[in-house]
């Protein structure tokens, strides 16, 4: 379920080039065990620090990982000192923001309104709820929705309104189109189990396909942030869970839940098909899939040590440089995927307009068919199915265009480059005819190198050492700055008073 879709065109910018020009947030993945982050109400917060190229690391705070927006959720200092009254505060409005029924009272209630007759089978839009008989007093005034099927409460993210603040919780869905693509592509390869981390559509209908009847025999759970889920299934087919903290939110039942369903079959014949929202972060969804690895390796031998958990991660085309930095053995997949309720990414359209979402996986290439007719081919140098625009280049040897356009190869730069990009001989390499030379260049902000990043720089301790002096540094001069202010505040309140004094007394004498 991405989210967060019309920033592309800064992300673009950020994820080609592996950073946030000259400044950026980064995560801080490494924090102190003994000291846990504090906790919002979509679980535990992360661990923040704003840096600049060049520049000391400014104070790391902490935020909601679910939401970009400090006012949206929660902001706090990592060294700010919380008093007991706040601490209780923020607890009591974490519990507020919790969903309003546990999740066995979901189930409860599903399983009541399944046995109801359709005529008093109602959905609440108002509410984005199911109702019961003893519900319907309640909800006179809203917008209700009657004799809803069996077959709607099988697709309830047509159901639901998809949510719309594009800075937290901004749905767009696969579009049947691209679902059909990935649960035939699924079963052809041979997965018997999906494991769905915020991919509703799909979940829905690997379900349909399973109870329909049809040759398909796979099964699959839903791990998703939207708790208007659960009124829609059991306990084995959903999880309410933040994939950018590992959070499971009804706590170690749902944990191992997903545990069981990875580990079945000793890990054999599973999936993990996820499509995080484009606005987060890459390290933090990197590390969550990492720990759903690890759960998935805790049920196989140690024969198997070897073997990957398969996956298929749908994002954008730029972030392919920082997906393969934590996930090498990852390759990217020429097939666009479109949304249904988004204006943009949609099939068929061409150029610049096409869809920049694709599938990254594990999964050999040229083990994954895709439709030729609705444009791939099959190239049989790079033994993998590409767009039909994307021609080979034999100075690269492969097929090289990321964006479904035909690329253009650069001999300065030694690669293909985007066919609207010419060579700048002042930058000494290919970018936008109307780019700013002075623009931010690659690389780490400690050293300036190219071949990494600041998390990754060898002089990150030496520059901390630095860093904590010069801080220490200001302190202290803020501190002696202070003292001298209260200092002059008292001489000056003093040199007052002994002037009033004079003047009174200066009074008392030419009265007298």
């Amino acid at each position: 379920m991405a989210t967060s879709r019309d920033r592309l065109g800064t992300l673009e910018a950020e994820g080609s080039s592996g950073r946030q020009g000259y400044s950026g947030v980064e995560v801080v993945l490494s924090s102190d065990p003994a000291t846990p982050a504090p906790l919002c109400p979509h679980g535990p917060t992360l661990l923040f620090v704003k840096v600049n190229q060049g520049k000391e690391e400014t104070r790391r705070f902490y935020a909601c990982s679910a939401c970009r927006d400090r006012k949206d959720c929660f902001f706090q200092w990592e060294d700010e000192k919380l008093s007991g009254a706040r601490l209780a505060a923020r607890e009591a409005h974490n519990r507020s923001c919790q969903p309003p029924l546990s999740r066995s009272q979901c189930v409860e209630r599903y399983l009541k309104f399944i046995e109801l007759p359709l005529s008093q089978r109602k959905f609440c839009q108002s509410c984005q709820q199911l109702l019961l008989p003893d519900d319907e007093e309640k909800h006179h005034e809203h917008q209700v929705v009657g004799d809803v099927s069996i077959t709607q409460l099988k697709r309830p993210s047509k159901l639901l309104y998809p949510l719309e603040n594009k800075k937290t919780n901004a749905q767009y869905l696969f579009a049947d189109r691209s679902c059909l693509f990935l649960v035939d592509l699924l079963s052809n390869l041979g997965f018997r189990r999906v494991l769905c981390v915020g991919t509703p559509r799909l979940h829905e209908l690997i379900r349909l396909k399973e109870s329909g009847g049809t040759k398909s025999n796979i099964r699959s759970l839903l791990l998703d942030i939207d708790f208007r889920y659960s009124q829609f299934y059991m306990e084995d087919s959903f999880c309410h869970y933040n994939m950018f903290n590992h959070h499971f939110f009804d706590g170690k039942a749902a944990l191992e839940v997903c545990k069981t369903f990875l580990q079945e079959d000793k890990g054999e014949g599973v999936i993990m098909v996820t499509d995080p929202p484009f606005g987060g972060l890459v390290e933090p969804l990197a590390v969550t899939f990492k720990k759903l690895i690890a759960m998935w390796k805790e049920g196989h031998s140690q024969d198997n040590s070897q073997k990957e958990l398969p996956i298929f991660w749908i994002f954008p085309y730029f972030f392919e440089s920082r997906i393969c930095q934590f996930f090498p053995s990852f390759c990217m997949l020429d097939y666009q995927v479109d949304y249904d309720n988004h204006a943009l990414y949609k099939h068929g359209k061409t150029g610049r307009k096409q869809s920049p979402v694709r599938i990254f996986t594990n999964i050999p290439p040229n083990k994954i068919i895709l439709p030729i007719e609705e444009g791939y081919r099959f190239c049989p140098l790079c033994q993998r199915y590409v767009s039909l625009e994307n021609q080979h280049c034999e100075h690269c040897n492969s097929c090289t265009s990321k964006d479904g356009r035909k690329w253009n190869h650069c001999f300065l730069c030694k690669k293909c480059v985007k066919p609207s990009w010419i060579h700048c001989s002042i930058c000494n390499h290919c970018a936008l005819p109307d780019h700013s030379c002075k623009g931010p260049k690659d690389g780490c902000f400690i050293c300036g190198e190219l071949d990494h990043k600041r998390s990754a720089c060898p002089n990150i301790s030496t520059s901390k050492k630095v860093n904590k002096a010069v801080r220490k540094q200001k302190q202290r001069k803020s501190s002696k700055m202070k003292m001298e202010t209260t200092k002059g505040q008292s001489m000056n309140h003093t040199s007052a008073t002994r002037k009033k004094k004079r003047r009174e007394r200066t009074h008392q004498y030419l009265c007298s």
